[in-house]
């Protein structure tokens, strides 16, 4: 007797913005803010001294 697989159904959606999709836009400033500040860190850490910032990304033998 041949065995049955069930293939799980996927939902085909077409999203035309995946950054916005399910987001109703309630409660998605906070998150903005947040973001804002990193990115602001971010650029104040590059402003300050890029060489150190990009150089500590970079692997050491072994790691």
């Amino acid at each position: 007797m041949p065995q049955q697989f069930i293939q799980p159904q996927q939902n085909h959606e077409t999203v035309t913005d995946p950054i916005n999709r399910g987001q109703t836009g309630v409660g998605t400033e906070p998150l903005t803010d947040v973001l804002d500040a990193v990115l602001d860190d971010i650029s104040t850490a590059l402003d300050e001294n890029a060489e150190e910032y990009v150089s500590s990304f970079v692997q050491k033998g072994g790691q």
